[in-house]
């Protein structure tokens, strides 16, 4: 299977067993759907389509306008077999319907960044890279961590990076970044992670930069992901066809979490769209994986079944 040396989808072979991309027609009697709801750079749509050959059919979505143009270059020798369309999988209902799909085969969501925003020091998600205080994944959309550094409270932005980005010291974060933000002093992500130094102490940051946590935490406020995540989880079980499957991939202790216990409800019988658990626990990526992607390390996969309607 032919994948592209400079972009490395996460997991590729463990999503593709528990997805199960299949040639052929659906018990309706339609060619088999699967839907990417997350499509990136395209790497898991196109072993998707590879796997799927010669019918099976690729929805793909993605907010990023510029990823979703680098998928279609990627994915144009498929031809009408794959769709894509900028999107964001918070009103995935409405989005089938507005393509003529009721139902799917099998769902796909990587919630991760990708190696591709990080590297674009314009786009403000690396703390590596100065850039703007943007870090929107759909930049036609308003609302850049800039701005909301303007309207937070310091209560409330301590609360975020607590609960999103998993720092104890959240109230003196906050405090430090409002105060440099009125300042004039935090404009760009180099300002971003000085400032969260400057809170902190260089010496907390060990391994991994102090300003981290606090970068995925306004990451995650920005573009709203764990609630567009609780709206796909609770969208997509009537998506799925009888025997269809439900891939997750999530990169945050608390996504995770929120996957694990949608899962584990759908799996109870009185589901009213009972599901079977594919995943007991989460599965983690191999050593190979992660000496050729670092960036996988913190990826846990859980994945579920419809099961099929009784005769």
């Amino acid at each position: 299977m032919a994948i592209s040396a400079e972009h490395i989808p996460v997991m590729l072979d463990r999503v593709l067993v528990h997805l199960d991309p299949r040639p052929g027609r659906s018990a309706a009697g339609e060619p088999r759907v699967y839907l990417d709801a997350t499509t990136g750079l395209g790497g898991h749509a196109e072993a998707i389509l590879v796997q799927s050959a010669p019918d099976g059919r690729l929805f793909g979505l993605d907010r990023d306008p510029a990823a979703l143009e680098a998928a279609r270059a990627r994915l144009v020798r498929f031809g009408d077999r794959c769709r894509l369309v900028h999107g964001d999988f918070a009103e995935l209902p409405a989005l089938l319907a507005a393509e003529g799909l009721t139902a799917v085969d099998g769902l796909l969501a990587d919630l991760g960044l990708s190696s591709a925003q990080l590297a674009d020091a314009d786009r403000g998600f690396s703390l590596q890279l100065n850039g703007p205080l943007d870090m929107r994944m759909d930049p036609t959309r308003p609302g850049t961590a800039g701005d909301l550094l303007d309207t937070l409270g310091e209560e409330r932005l301590a609360e975020a990076l607590g609960r999103l980005g998993g720092e104890r010291y959240g109230l003196r974060v906050a405090r430090v970044l409002l105060r440099r933000r009125r300042d004039g002093r935090l404009r760009t992500t180099v300002d971003l992670r000085e400032a969260v130094h400057a809170a902190l102490g260089r010496g907390r940051a060990g391994r991994i930069d102090a300003a981290t946590r606090t970068f995925q935490a306004l990451r995650m406020l920005v573009n709203r992901e764990e609630e567009a995540l609780r709206e796909l989880l609770a969208a997509f079980p009537r998506l799925l066809r009888p025997g269809g499957r439900a891939v997750l991939l999530s990169f945050h202790s608390g996504e995770d979490r929120l996957v694990k216990q949608a899962f584990r409800e759908l799996a109870r019988d009185t589901s009213p769209v009972p599901m079977r658990l594919l995943t007991k626990h989460p599965e983690r990526p191999g050593r190979s994986e992660l000496r050729a992607n670092p960036r996988a390390r913190s990826v846990k996969l859980r994945a579920v079944e419809r099961r099929e309607e009784a005769a």
